[in-house]
């Protein structure tokens, strides 16, 4: 969507951009589409903090409100912090508001109320081999062992995530939802925001930092354009950098992988990469920029991702005749291969009525006109132009599979509690598109922003999506929003122990 149709939003507090995502580049370009959404968002209603009530200086600067900002934001104000955030958008959120199927997270006490046995480590190895080994093993390490903690810090200010389903590449239930099955990026959003409101830190949108300012090899504070017409010098003693990935560049995207200029995005506009340039500018470097991850399915006229919630439980994906092709729960990079093989790229998501009860973002896909629907197999294989006897056999196979426990074709062990025998049954079609940029900036355990020397940037911190090298070269559903809310939190933390001991 363009940014005047968020700004109107923003002023009619309207209905806006929540989920999985209302792609706004198709191919590189914008689509000029705006499709009208029958959600509210809290972000759309929020009152913003008013420029005239702009400081000169103050302790932390956050660049960037998405879930990472906002976490940093509440640690470095529960230290004493007198902390700021700064968001180039009309409104908060960032991609954080797109994330769909849920939280990672492992030996969470919602976990063992359900009695899913789980443990940090196999979180770990399952992480490590999804990503090829190529992980940064000392943030992934902190990463699974602060994972349950993250759970318990956002259960204590309301944001219960207890409903628990699985994504490719894990072998456990660990990925935590909202109560109601529904996509988890709008209820974090919300969640969070309403508490950076309850304690006062001050949030202007329409805020583009366009330069980190330094002196001595210290951080000093930002130069930010504000309403895209005044730029305003403010100073800190710490910045933490929040910014997310470049998924939305179309021009980063083409330089580092030639091959997927023509690609679909499921980023919002505002994912450009500017953190990692503002970094680089002041010495940090980068890594596994070529990283980036292509999302096996993404509806592909509006760019819209479709969660891996619905594969999670228990959906299955078929060729044009109608036939399964390969593990569905398999890692992103692996299922994405099986689909590209395909002619035009395209595959079906096959389920039932079981599965729509249980991933309720399935309805915002329906209404958006995704879903294919028919009280038989044979009129749905009709409506997606698939053999009917064939989808038939298909979904016959698949049922026994699910019922001896045992995928013969293609050794599929997780999301099988159900079949799908329950009508009407649904189909919608998908393909790969752009959604995740593994790379970003080098940092350390304590979220310092590292330069080449590997030695920390003075006063610069940075979480989230612009950092790289947690996961390596393929990302596992669910990891993302456990890592904004994990590194979130060490950013406000450490930048906030940085500024008292200065």
């Amino acid at each position: 969507m363009k940014k005047g149709f968020f700004a109107l939003l923003i002023s009619v507090a309207a209905l806006v951009l929540v989920v999985a995502g209302c792609g706004n580049k198709q191919n590189g370009k914008e689509s000029g589409k705006k499709e009208k959404v029958a959600v509210t968002s809290g972000a759309s209603k929020t009152s913003y903090t008013k420029l005239d009530k702009l400081k000169d200086n103050y302790d932390i600067i956050i660049v960037g409100a998405g879930g990472a900002g906002m976490s940093a934001a509440l640690e470095a104000k529960e230290k004493g912090m007198n902390p700021v955030i700064f968001e180039k958008m009309p409104i908060a959120g960032g991609n954080t508001m797109k994330a769909s199927s849920g939280m990672n997270a492992s030996e969470t006490k919602f976990q063992k109320e359900e009695g899913i046995k789980d443990s940090n480590d196999a979180f770990y190895k399952e992480t490590l081999a999804g990503g090829h080994g190529t992980n940064n093993k000392a943030m992934l390490r902190y990463f699974v062992d602060h994972s349950a903690s993250a759970i318990d810090w956002l259960d204590s200010m309301d944001i219960t995530l207890n409903n628990i389903t699985i994504t490719g590449g894990m072998n456990e239930k660990r990925t935590h939802r909202p109560k109601d099955g529904s996509a988890v990026g709008k209820y974090l959003v919300d969640g969070l925001l309403k508490n950076v409101q309850e304690k006062e830190i001050p949030v202007f949108v329409n805020a583009d930092v366009k330069e980190i300012t330094e002196k001595d090899g210290k951080v000093t504070g930002v130069k930010v354009l504000f309403d895209g017409k005044q730029e305003k010098t403010v100073k800190s003693n710490a910045v933490v950098v929040t910014t997310g990935g470049y998924g939305a560049n179309m021009k980063l995207i083409a330089k580092e992988r030639p091959e997927l200029k023509d690609y679909v995005t499921t980023n919002q506009e505002g994912s450009t990469g500017d953190g990692i340039k503002m970094i680089e500018k002041l010495g940090g470097t980068t890594v596994d920029m070529d990283q980036i991850q292509v999302h096996p399915t993404v509806q592909q006229e509006k760019s819209y991702l479709i969660g891996e919630a619905v594969r999670g439980e228990g959906a299955i994906l078929v060729n044009q005749k109608g036939a399964r092709f390969g593990n569905e729960m398999d890692t992103r990079d692996n299922v994405t291969a099986s689909i590209n093989k395909l002619p035009k790229r395209t595959a079906y998501l096959i389920f039932d009525s079981g599965v729509k009860d249980r991933v309720k973002a399935i309805a915002q896909y329906e209404e958006m006109g995704f879903v294919e629907k028919s009280d038989t197999i044979e009129g749905l294989a009709a409506k997606i132009n698939v053999p009917a006897k064939e989808l038939e056999k298909t979904m016959q196979t698949w049922n026994e599979a699910v019922k001896n426990k045992k995928d013969q074709a293609f050794d599929r062990t997780t999301a099988m509690d159900n079949d799908l025998s329950k009508k009407p049954y649904y189909a919608i079609k998908i393909g790969p598109g752009i959604h995740y940029t593994m790379g970003g900036v080098k940092i350390n355990t304590n979220t310092e922003v590292l330069n080449k020397a590997g030695k920390p940037i003075t006063g610069l911190f940075a979480a989230g999506e612009v950092v790289g090298g947690l996961h390596g070269q393929n990302r596992i559903g669910g990891n993302s929003v456990a890592e904004i809310i994990i590194f979130g939190r060490q950013a406000g933390n450490k930048s906030a122990d940085f500024v008292k001991g200065n």
